[in-house]
């Protein structure tokens, strides 16, 4: 019997993916890659600011790390790319192109952003907009990566644990002495200040908590060689990158976890290091309690940050526990949540302002919050946010497709049946801000009506309690 080639290719196909996903129950194999992201192109857009801020070189490469762990029944993938903020929709491209070419399902796929404010725009907000060329290229680089590390899959053993570093963690939401709208770009009233400067009179004390554990996943393979670690920390990112494409701390601290393990990367596949965004979206590097603040020149303070945490995750792998028999499972679940739209005399007042703005790109607050109020005025009433719950043996992992408050965090760990838990912030998505409603009340930066910040006030507590019903079914599943 005759047939094309192109049917002969498709047999074939299936008949790799369904032989690579043999595996004996109990019997756990990895397989990780990191897959360079970095831009063909210069100059491009970097998000993260007010302003759109164009880089001309990278200072140092930019990775999609990829992590691919079979416990002979499931398979999940999880990815940390280096990048600030990436919308659903190319995250959800990038699992199914990466489902085809692996045969793992999408929904087994767990896909966040570091947040780094050093790395090309690819979901809009303020005043950058997505480079539609990088956008394809990051979605296609992605599904590489999986496929890749997949393709790297060979037994392995894992264990976890939790450091503890308190030196590079500051809630960066001050409470006001009495209540302002000075930098408030709607005129309202603020009773907290983000990132007050120091030796402000005007502030009293942080307004919320931070979280210190550095958590971790490391991968071994059956003999002890260091393969992967996947770390949490909840630090929004550190930047002083000189205007650069960077990675920030989140690529440092992959290179030093490595040379702390003492990783042989002459042998193939190479150990890949991946830090992920915990809950941090209140929190920062700067410690405005101080009366005289540090200087440091381009890098310096990434590098430094990234070996204090490395060296905070090295001192409690040293009493971890490999395993080469666990289980995992993993749930995933959508909700659906109000977005706070402008009104339409926001609407009216918000093009009155930008009338009167001048020229693009805007230069001052109200006017950049102007433009967000009529990018918002466009959205629907409701968003879908994809949610995710995974157990990796007595292991929880949560993922939230937001810039997440500590409080939020802290009460998962607090909550959780899996001891430890931590959650993967800017994973599945970008939702901005997610403040608890008590936070809402302070208001503030983050609180904010923009595309950066637009989740109804009561998101917060639903979010929670639909991880811990999907953390519960999934710790069911262990006894």
């Amino acid at each position: 019997m005759n047939r094309s080639p192109s049917v002969v290719g498709i047999v074939l196909l299936a008949l790799s993916l369904a032989l690579s996903s043999v595996a004996t129950a109990g019997e756990l194999r990895a397989g990780a890659f990191a897959m360079d992201v970095t831009p063909l192109k210069f100059p491009i857009s970097m998000n993260g600011n007010l302003q759109d801020a164009p880089a001309k070189k990278a200072a140092d490469p930019l990775h999609a790390r990829c992590l691919v762990l079979d416990d002979g029944q499931m398979r999940v993938a999880f990815v940390v790319v280096d990048n600030c903020v990436i919308r659903r929709e190319l995250m959800d491209d990038a699992k199914q192109l990466a489902s085809k070419l692996t045969g793992i399902p999408a929904e087994r796929m767990l896909i966040s952003s570091t947040h780094a404010h050093s790395c090309p725009t690819v979901t809009g907000v303020f005043q950058s907009e997505p480079i539609v060329e990088y956008v394809e290229f990051l979605t296609e680089r992605i599904a590489a990566g999986i496929k890749q590390a997949n393709d790297n899959l060979a037994p392995a053993r894992v264990a976890w644990g939790v450091g503890r570093d308190e030196t590079q963690v500051f809630n960066r939401r001050w409470l006001l002495k009495e209540p302002s709208n000075e930098s408030n770009p709607f005129g309202l009233t603020d009773k907290v200040q983000m990132n007050p400067g120091f030796n402000n009179p005007k502030v009293s004390k942080s307004a919320g908590p931070v979280d210190p554990e550095v958590n971790f996943l490391s991968v071994q393979s059956p003999e002890g060689r260091p393969r992967a670690f996947l770390a949490n920390y909840s630090l929004h990112y550190v930047g002083g990158t000189g205007g650069e494409l960077s990675a920030d701390y989140f690529g440092a601290f992959a290179e030093r976890i490595g040379q702390l393990l003492k990783a042989d990367n002459s042998a193939k596949p190479s150990f890949v290091g991946i830090m992920s965004n915990g809950t941090s979206g209140d929190v920062n590097n700067v410690n405005y309690g101080l009366t005289t603040p540090p200087k440091f020149e381009p890098f310096e303070k990434l590098k430094l940050v990234a070996n204090s945490v490395a060296t905070a995750a090295l001192a409690a792998h040293a009493k971890a526990e490999y395993r080469s028999a666990v289980s995992i499972a993993m749930r995933e679940s959508e909700i659906e949540l109000k977005v706070r739209k402008p009104s339409s005399d926001d609407i009216a007042a918000a093009k009155e302002r930008i009338s009167k703005g001048g020229a693009f790109p805007y230069k001052t607050m109200p006017e950049v919050y102007a433009r967000e109020t009529l990018k918002l005025a466009e959205y629907p009433d409701t968003v879908k946010l994809k949610l995710q719950a995974i157990r990796i043996g007595d292991l929880g992992i949560v993922a939230i497709p937001a810039e997440v408050f500590t409080e939020i965090g802290l009460e998962l760990k607090r909550r959780s049946p899996l001891q430890p838990t931590f959650t993967i912030a800017l994973a599945n998505g970008w939702n901005g801000y997610l403040p608890t409603p008590q936070q809402h009340e302070l208001a503030g930066y983050e609180t904010w009506r923009a595309r950066s910040s637009y989740l109804e006030i009561g998101a917060s507590p639903k979010i929670v309690e639909t991880l811990l019903k999907l953390l519960n079914e999934i710790a069911a599943e262990n006894k």
